[in-house]
């Protein structure tokens, strides 16, 4: 691997958690429900700002090279108290929706296909890509959004293309080190099996924070039931920070066009926005929701020392 991702600094045994660190109880629960694919199109940004103000979302990313960007500038520059990140996007997987890359097609030639847009694929862009060319594009996106006055707190990646090959996680972390930010990041255990279960003591040896938990591997369950899924999900977190991630979007004709998936992300709306049992589940069990806020506001303590 390169050079950011060959230092290792494992975290003391005795080091206070993340939750501790946050002011909470090591046994306390506490859940980040962050809505994905935010301003990618309007039903969805119209989803996600319901279920941040009613329901359970308490984060957002943002889809900056899409065409709705502009509806979440404005309601994240009226409501600061908002957590919004950056959807790194290297991707534009719809066959009728597409966008391009926001750095310009010349400066990241490798990442658009012959009509200009992004990748359809991550295996594209691992084939025709360069993890410079997603750095430069990342950075671009972050820059964007931050000159937009969103006030960014976190990354994480569409699609997982920063997530899923080493030399592009090397861009991960360049980017969380550069702009100074919590990053997703996959459980220990899910590490473990993809054969990198160093990733997150090198992320930390940077002084890059990110929550113990991550719904991810048992995605793959959800379709069968999603309601059922993650009701179940959210009946088994564990003590310490979790993070799960959701795709809101009402079901409107303009969001059936776009996606195949439109009945599974309207269906994460309803759950996470008006299902009673979910809120019910969420106060029974003393789970406390939290945004990526103050995990940032940590991490900018933390790497001052």
């Amino acid at each position: 691997m390169a050079s950011l991702l060959s230092t290792q600094d494992v975290q003391a045994a005795d080091k206070p958690t993340l939750a501790e660190r946050l002011g909470y109880k090591a046994t306390d629960k506490l859940l980040i429900v962050n809505g994905d694919d935010a301003g990618m199109c309007h039903p969805a940004n119209l989803a996600t700002i319901a279920c941040m103000e009613k329901g359970m979302m308490r984060s957002a990313t943002i889809m900056v090279p899409c065409p709705w960007f502009p509806e979440l500038v404005g309601y994240a520059g009226s409501h600061p108290e908002k957590s919004f990140g950056v959807h790194l996007t290297h991707t534009s997987e719809w066959e009728r929706y597409r966008w391009a890359p926001v750095a310009g097609v010349e400066k990241v030639p490798g990442l658009v296909d012959m009509q200009g847009y992004l990748w359809p694929s991550i295996e594209e862009v691992y084939a025709h890509g360069s993890p410079e060319e997603a750095l430069v594009e990342g950075r671009a996106q972050i820059k964007k959004a931050l000159s937009a006055k969103i006030d960014v707190t976190h990354l994480d990646s569409h699609m997982g293309t920063l997530q899923l090959d080493p030399r592009f996680v090397e861009t991960y972390l360049k980017l969380a080190v550069e702009f100074d930010l919590p990053v997703r990041m996959a459980s220990l255990d899910t590490l473990t099996k993809f054969g990198f279960p160093q990733l997150r003591d090198i992320f930390a040896s940077k002084g890059i924070l990110f929550p113990d938990d991550f719904v991810y591997e048992t995605l793959k369950e959800e379709k069968k039931d999603v309601r059922g899924f993650w009701l179940d999900a959210v009946k088994k977190l564990k003590p310490g920070v979790t993070e799960l991630y959701i795709h809101a979007a009402l079901p409107t004709d303009e969001m059936k066009a776009i996606t195949g998936s439109w009945s599974t992300r309207s269906q994460e709306y309803e759950v996470f926005t008006n299902d009673e049992e979910m809120k019910k589940i969420v106060a029974d069990q003393g789970i406390i929701l939290i945004s990526y806020k103050p995990i940032r506001e940590l991490q900018h303590k933390e790497r001052k020392k």
